[in-house]
């Protein structure tokens, strides 16, 4: 089975085999607008690194991944 592009793409799996994703609202190009709704620089500083993907969500996220 193919494995899903762009999970492919968004997660990665480390040598443990923990699955690792972005946090969320990190993407955004407004991340550094003054407007309320769109966060500062200090919210999207507080975003970054890497989490781990939940444990909720580990299972289908290993389908996508064909593994």
């Amino acid at each position: 089975m193919k494995p899903h592009r762009s999970a492919k793409k968004n997660i990665k799996v480390t040598s443990s085999g923990k699955l690792m994703r972005l946090h969320a609202g990190r993407k955004s190009g407004a991340a550094f607008a003054s407007a309320p709704t769109t966060g500062s620089r200090k919210k999207h500083n507080s975003l970054q690194g890497e989490v781990e993907v939940a444990k909720a969500d580990r299972k289908r996220m290993k389908k996508l991944l064909g593994r």
